[in-house]
């Protein structure tokens, strides 16, 4: 590469896959934008004459870039949203174009950066450009500071708990799953029958997020009722495992705002614990209940 035109051109062509491993790494369209224009100014300032893989290299320097930002983030204690700014993101969620919304809900998924929002940064940066990119663990080390068996070992731990195996059999798994779909579904859409049929007459909703008597609700009703009033945040949760079992993540842009276990009984749901607490939620076990959707190779 011996000219700033043939490297610009380079980085048009790579913009797409750039974005896409920025996308994976902040969980945020607007972030991953934001890196992707620091990647192409760290790029322009260096010497790429000796670059053999250019779109590996360029790849390496957003994920420099996205490390930065993560441990910022980190920094400033943004690992989980704060319930204060829900409406905010929801806000944000309604307005963003359908392409963003599809690039973030499908072609990510909302679930794997729910997940991958509980990691610290550099297991971050190491299972999504080795386990979604297939960067090599040299290339990581580089990019995290670390030897290459030390980057190994971040991948290796951050795969153990995107892909933790779930605390009940199979059988009960396939059950319990269909439960939080029919759950999820009939919030979603607000169908106050749909509900009372997956909850327990005697069903209880719990929350660290308000204050008593509100803190606990008791009745398939008056959940029923409570929940179909919240479609907006029905629509941005996803199924996951929490601490082992199926349940619910709701996260804006990917963030993790709140973590909902439900206690399954037969095929309906008894109980409903919802975690929003910013300390608690720091210490959920997520773990994806699906594969996440595949990404390319560098």
């Amino acid at each position: 590469m011996d000219s700033q035109a043939a490297l610009a051109a380079h980085f048009d062509r790579s913009r797409g896959q750039l974005r896409g491993v920025a996308l994976r790494m902040l969980g945020s369209a607007d972030e991953a934008d934001d890196a992707v224009q620091e990647a192409w100014l760290r790029a322009s300032r260096a010497d790429a004459g000796g670059v053999a893989n250019m779109t590996a290299w360029l790849t390496t320097i957003v994920g420099r870039v996205c490390l930065d930002m993560l441990r910022s983030r980190r920094r400033r204690g943004e690992q989980f949203v704060d319930a204060a700014a829900f409406e905010a993101l929801t806000a944000e969620a309604g307005a963003a174009s359908p392409e963003d919304e599809a690039v973030t809900a499908d072609s990510v998924g909302l679930a794997l950066l729910a997940v991958l929002d509980a990691l610290g940064p550099a297991e971050r940066v190491a299972y999504v450009l080795h386990d979604l990119f297939s960067v090599p663990f040299d290339e990581i080390a580089r990019i995290v500071g670390r030897s290459p068996a030390a980057a190994k070992k971040l991948a290796s731990r951050a795969r153990h708990r995107v892909h933790a195996r779930p605390d009940v059999p199979a059988a009960d798994l396939a059950r319990q799953r269909r439960v939080v779909d029919a759950f999820l579904a009939a919030s979603r859409s607000g169908d106050l029958d749909a509900l009372l049929a997956v909850l327990a007459p005697d069903a209880v909703r719990r929350s660290d997020l308000a204050a008593p008597p509100e803190a606990r609700v008791r009745g398939a009703r008056r959940i029923a009722e409570e929940t179909a009033a919240n479609t907006a945040r029905a629509r941005l949760a996803r199924p996951v495992l929490v601490d082992g079992r199926p349940g619910l993540v709701v996260a804006p842009r990917g963030r993790v705002l709140l973590a909902l276990k439900l206690t399954i009984d037969g095929d309906r749901v008894a109980a409903i614990d919802v975690i929003g607490d910013p300390a608690r939620l720091r210490e959920v076990r997520l773990s994806l209940l699906d594969p996440p959707p595949p990404a390319r190779a560098v």
